[in-house]
């Protein structure tokens, strides 16, 4: 099973939470994760946590071999007299991070690996670097032409599908309309049904307090959610609500729902961190291959220090094999 894993902004814990994930998976697993990035970088921190771990430099999957003491790693040479310095935003880590990013997505869709897994990027970099691309799911979505990516956080049985992730509050409000839900249930649905979970069980999050209390508190329930869920559900498709937010986290983790469907970015972060803040990872959804991630920054604050705990890192190439094998998401 072949990973493309991105070791995400070269200044930040990405190169880190990486060579502490390769150690794992190669003592323990049958995962082969393919690292994308400076070989430099990742021999340098192999040499700190005093890994006995050999590094290839490969230009095809075909010419990799797999064994117990290797990492091979797609590595263009374009920084090998760069020294990238930790806890420092820079425009060649942010050149760097981007153009690893877009060769990963390359190979996922050639069919060359089986799924993607990244390290986080810094969009300060990128930014500085003057790419437009927010993040990885603009690159995703732009290079494989794909009409609608989301993004869904999991922790172990937590799963939320996000309506919308990075737009203002007053914003994502606006975004809750009948089009937006339906087309995010249905995203939903396609996907469980096709990593193994039949007649997946959906809840969706209501917006305003007490799903609106009757009209008391707003109408996008009525007027929005609910003709939303009620034209999937003529299709077959098992979702329910709008369910107030303040208790539908409560019923997922006790496996009422598979997945749960909220309305704006904090709605889901806060209750995937809260439950199980290290094990949480992310998804994208609607892109033609799978794709994981860890779900924490770059933490510059702790790069220098070698105490990143890779905990993230483990579980995101973990599901990203399970999905990739069309296997349940536990």
């Amino acid at each position: 099973m072949k990973i493309a894993t991105t070791i995400g902004d070269p200044s930040g814990i990405g190169p880190e939470v990486i060579v502490k994930s390769i150690r794992y998976f190669l003592e323990n697993s049958e995962i082969l994760p393919i690292v994308i990035g400076d070989s430099k970088t990742v021999s340098e921190m192999l040499k700190i946590n005093k890994l006995q771990i050999e590094t290839r430099i490969v230009d095809s999957v075909k010419n990799i071999s797999p064994d117990k003491k290797t990492v091979f790693i797609f590595d263009d040479n374009k920084w090998k007299n760069h020294q990238f310095v930790k806890g420092i935003n820079s425009k060649e880590a942010g050149i760097a991070s981007h153009n690893w990013v877009e060769y990963a997505t390359d190979l996922a869709l050639n069919g060359d690996v089986d799924a993607i897994c990244t390290a986080p990027i810094n969009k300060e970099s990128w930014q500085l670097a003057k790419f437009k691309d927010i993040g990885h799911q603009e690159i995703f979505k732009r290079k494989s032409k794909s009409d609608y990516v989301a993004t869904m956080l999991v922790s172990k049985n937590l799963r939320c599908m996000h309506l919308s992730t990075h737009l203002s509050l007053s914003e994502a409000c606006k975004y809750v309309t009948k089009k937006n839900v339906e087309r995010a249930i249905r995203l939903t649905h396609k996907h469980f049904t096709e990593w193994g979970i039949n007649n997946p069980k959906i809840g969706v999050a209501a917006l305003n307090p007490h799903a609106s209390d009757g009209g008391l508190i707003g109408d996008t329930e009525d007027k929005e959610i609910l003709p939303a869920i009620k034209n999937c559900n003529k299709d077959g498709i098992n979702s329910t609500g709008p369910h107030p937010a303040d208790s539908i986290f409560y019923d997922a983790i006790r496996n009422k729902y598979d997945v749960v469907v909220v309305m704006y970015h904090d709605q889901g972060h806060i209750p995937i961190k809260v439950y199980g803040f290290e094990e949480s990872i992310s998804v994208n959804l609607g892109v033609p291959f799978i794709r994981t991630s860890v779900d924490h920054g770059t933490a510059f604050d702790i790069a220098k220090k070698n105490i990143a705990n890779p905990t993230s890192m483990i579980e995101a190439i973990k599901l990203a094999k399970n999905l990739s094998g069309k296997s349940k998401l536990v």
